[in-house]
């Protein structure tokens, strides 16, 4: 993220960052914009002071080198012709003016005023280029990962999703929650690995639980097909799904794969039921205090689902009005400060537990990325559901 969270990303997690004073963002733009012309008065009123032998005019040429990093090429050029100008007024109010050493100044300032008009072009032109792209990016994750409900029902959600590479704004962590005829049912997940071959599973595991979620009863069942799903695009991404060599699905088992929490809300009742595919687990914050549940077994992560002979794991936890349900994935509890320390999430969790619900993950959020001082390893993502009644 660096800033990780953005206000797209604010949008699509239904977590909004808390702007700064007004004033202090406007002084930030204006003082790189006003730097090339503040280094044009201190060297020019510098080469006024200083003794005639001494002349520190030819250092005039940071001027358009600075515009054209900062500023539009319009500014570049004026400031590149007013650099030009002062030098040769400085060298007349010298009398050096005609002089070999001041004819090179100014020819100098010339080739560098024109190279950085090159210059400032070049890098407008590649901002469009990533404007463009971020804009491409921004409306595939759209359609890849729905914005949140604020509420679903008797139950209020809020989350965050924090990419490693913040620029990119895509990731491998995703989540989703339905209405479904069998109560509200959500998944979060992480797929092993970047880019975007983690995109795409991502989309594939996503397009699959919208579809399974409203089919299937049993939220078991939606498990295994998923992960039925996610061994069928292993198999494509290989294939050659009968090659039992080194490079066949067995090897790419151990490469491709994405852990999982479904959870259901069964309708008329104050429990959870949760299904655990080798993902992370959940902590129910219940009168302050937040308690971990662990599967009695542990679950295959998706695609992985063949290893093991025993169906995904499912446990019934209570689940009764003012209690939270925090869900996440591992860059939450993996990211590492300076020293290597893990993220202590189950303690932030414990601290905020009273905060209102969209603060409690506003203040989750910034405990992390104040852990790891704004450099993610890792994607992350958070859900936290609270049952209002």
């Amino acid at each position: 993220m660096t800033t990780h969270t953005p206000e797209l990303q604010d949008a699509l997690t239904g977590t909004a960052s808390t702007p700064g004073p007004a004033g202090r963002g406007t002084g930030a733009r204006a003082l790189p914009a006003t730097a090339p012309v503040l280094l044009m008065v201190v060297v020019a009123v510098t080469d006024l002071l200083t003794p005639d032998w001494l002349h520190v005019s030819p250092a005039m040429a940071a001027v358009p080198v600075l515009a054209a990093v900062l500023l539009p090429c319009r500014a570049t050029a004026a400031l590149a012709c007013g650099a030009l100008a002062i030098t040769g007024l400085l060298q007349w109010d010298a009398g050096s003016c005609g002089h070999p050493d001041a004819d090179v100044t100014l020819g100098t300032l010339f080739v560098v005023g024109l190279t950085s008009l090159a210059a400032c072009s070049l890098r407008q032109r590649r901002e469009r280029q990533l404007r463009q792209v971020r804009s491409v990016a921004e409306t595939a994750q759209r359609a890849l990962m729905h914005p949140l409900p604020h509420r679903i029902g008797s139950l209020a959600l809020s989350g965050v999703y924090l990419p490693a590479e913040s620029e990119a704004r895509m990731g491998g962590d995703f989540y989703e929650a339905l209405s479904t005829p069998y109560g509200t049912r959500l998944v979060i997940g992480d797929v092993r690995g970047k880019g975007l071959e983690a995109v795409g599973a991502s989309a594939t595991l996503l397009g699959a639980f919208r579809e399974l979620a409203y089919q299937e009863p049993s939220l078991t069942k939606v498990a295994e097909q998923l992960d039925e799903r996610a061994r069928r695009r292993i198999a494509a991404l290989d294939g050659t799904p009968d090659d039992p060599g080194p490079d066949g699905p067995a090897a790419l088992f151990a490469e491709r794969f994405a852990t999982a929490l479904l959870v259901e809300f069964p309708p008329g009742e104050s429990v959870a039921r949760l299904v655990h595919c080798g993902h992370p687990e959940p902590y129910v914050v219940h009168a302050g205090e937040a308690r971990a549940y662990e599967p009695e077994q542990p679950g295959a992560p998706l695609g992985l689902g063949d290893l093991l002979a025993a169906r995904p794991p499912s446990r019934t936890v209570p689940f009764g009005p003012g209690d939270r349900l925090v869900l996440y994935t591992d860059g939450f509890v993996e990211g590492r400060d300076r020293c290597g320390r893990f993220h202590d999430l189950a303690a932030s969790v414990r601290v905020h537990a009273g905060r209102p619900l969209e603060a409690m993950v506003a203040a989750l959020r910034r405990g992390l990325l104040h852990h790891v001082h704004g450099d993610l390893d890792d994607d992350a993502a958070l859900v936290v559901l609270e049952r209002l009644r």
